[in-house]
Parts: structure tokens; sequence; C-alpha cells
């Protein structure tokens, strides 16, 4: 049986681990050839300050998933900090393959402090939205010009929810902001010229480090709902990295993605559109997810959540009436 992306080229930025090994597996699944990118290597790891650099997972375990689901993995390691190392890696992928399908950016920088503006020295917050940010701009570029003389391909950036409502800390929420922007600018400019540009935003995902510092593994994970930590933030109602995963795999199969072009959109939304389950066949379970919310209130993430109560608006967004359905 012909698999839906048989024959198209995927690159996962940041494939090591977490969001980014579930889409690279779940796009192998459907077919496709996935470079499997990132910095945590068998032949030369992760040396950097990031928060996971150390952690056993690396590229060329996520590329062997690929390969056994029934796509091709290529692993290659690349320091998306690096502009020579992510321009090389482009011009690679334009020799072996001559064009690109889907990008998936998924890398991350280092985690927010959660101060707010007057705790935190602007130098500080200047270095933690650069670092996350330019990545993605030079990633993108680079591969916009694999893209546009096909007038096709999907990019795709992971965020953190589908609304522009403010985030919870100041340069958390200017780094979460310009992403999705960054989509929209994508949008916008490539639109045009065939190349699509969404932002996907998961639920609470049981990745590695987080089944790790719940003291469970994937097969147990249920044992973990009595955690009061896990509990509050909607353990019950969390899904694997496979589901973004599909998520991304279903939209590179969409014929008609343009129509969702400059869109923010969670996984939730998603698997009711195009009918995907997680790995295991079943959904999450968002009725505890939602119900997690009030206890929610009562730990770390109670900022981010009671942040717009002092403000006399609210950023929304809202669908582009000029495009046609």
């Amino acid at each position: 049986m012909i698999k839906p992306l048989s024959g198209r080229v995927a690159v996962v930025a940041g494939a090591t681990r977490g969001a980014g090994r579930g889409i690279a597996r779940m796009l192998g699944e459907v077919g496709a050839t996935v470079y499997c990118t990132g910095r945590s290597s068998r032949v030369q790891p992760n040396a950097s300050s990031h928060v996971h650099a150390g952690r056993p997972e690396t590229i060329e375990d996520t590329a062997e998933m690929v390969t056994r689901g029934g796509g091709l993995g290529i692993p290659v390691r690349v320091d998306y900090t690096a502009e020579d190392q992510v321009a090389a890696f482009f011009e690679r992928i334009g020799r072996e393959q001559e064009r690109l399908d889907v990008l998936a950016m998924v890398m991350t920088g280092q985690p927010a402090s959660w101060k707010n503006f007057i705790e935190e020295a602007p130098a500080e917050g200047r270095a933690f939205v650069e670092g996350w940010i330019w990545p993605h701009v030079m990633t993108a570029w680079h591969g916009a010009k694999l893209m546009l003389p096909h007038r096709t391909g999907l990019m795709v950036e992971l965020v953190e929810h589908d609304s522009i409502g403010y985030h919870g800390a100041f340069y958390f929420d200017l780094m979460e902001t310009l992403l999705k922007r960054l989509v929209l600018g994508l949008a916008t400019d490539l639109g045009k010229s065939g190349v699509t540009a969404v932002a996907v935003a998961p639920g609470f995902m049981r990745t590695e480090a987080i089944l790790e510092g719940f003291g469970v593994a994937e097969a147990n994970w249920r044992d973990a709902l009595s955690h009061p930590q896990a509990a509050a933030m909607g353990w019950g109602g969390s899904e694997t990295p496979g589901f973004v995963g599909r998520a991304v795999a279903a939209l590179a199969a969409d014929a008609d993605i343009a129509r969702k072009n400059g869109g923010i959109y969670t996984t939730r939304a998603l698997s009711e559109e195009y009918g995907f389950t997680d790995i295991d066949g079943t959904r999450p379970d968002y009725a505890v997810f939602d119900a997690a919310l009030e206890q929610a209130r009562k730990t770390f993430l109670a900022p981010s959540i009671d942040a717009g109560r002092f403000t006399s608006v609210a950023w929304t967004l809202s669908p582009n009436i000029d495009v046609a359905p």
C-alpha cells in the first residue's frame, strides 16, 4: 500500500527527543524520508549548556525509529545556533534530494526564568529571546530556498498554545509571540509562492524527560496520576509526542493545506478534524486536562493562567475573511 508521504522529504529540526522525535517518527510512519537533526549524537554528544544536554537520546536513535516505522530516517548532527552548520546542512539536502517538502522546527533554547519585567536584566532577557528566535529564522530562510523553486512545501512551528494572550512572563511572552508572528510572516511572504506555514500547539506531552521526572515510563505512565504536580497539570489528559507527530503528518498529507496558511492549531482540534489517534489508539482525555486548570492555579503555572486580569483588553486571533474556505 502506498503511504501518503512516500517520496516526500522532511526535515525535523530538533528531532533528538520529545516532540521532535514524535514528529519524525510519525512522518516516517506515513512513508517520508526524514532528516533527523539536532546536537545530541552518538559520535558527538551535545556539550552545550542546554538543559537537556547529556541526556541519553540521540538523533541516531530517532532515525532508526523512523526507518523501523516505515520511512527512511537519516541522522545529521546540526547545531542550529551556528549558521554555517545550518547553511551546509540545507545545501546537502539540495544535493541529495533537490527538494524539501516538510520542515518542522522544534529546536528549543534555554528555559524561561519566569521572572517579571523588572526582575530580569534586559541583557539576560535579550539573550533568552535571541537564543530561541534566530535559529528558527535562519532555519526557515534556508528551508524556504529549497521549497520555493517547486512552489510547494509545509513549514510547521511548534508553539506553547493556540492563543496570543500573555504567556505569563515578559521575555517568555516575547519569545512565544515572536514564534507565532514568524509563522504569520512566513505565511504572508511565502504563501503566494505555494509554501504554507502553520503553528501547532500540543497538549501536555509525556516526553522522555517528563516521564523520568515523575518516576514512570510510557508503559506505566498512569502510575503518576497520584503525583500532586502531575495531577495539577492534567496528567490524566496527557498525550505522547506521537500525537503531535500524527498532527504534523496529517497536515503534510492534506492536499488542501493552503487553506490553513498562517494559522495556529491544537493537536486536539487537528485530531478531531483529521481523525487520527495517539499511538495507543486512543485520544487524550480532554475532560481531565480541562478540569486540571483550576488546580494549576495553585502551581507555578498560576501567573500564566491569570496574567490577563490586570489588562483592559485581550489580544485574540480571528480568521481572515478574505481567504476562501
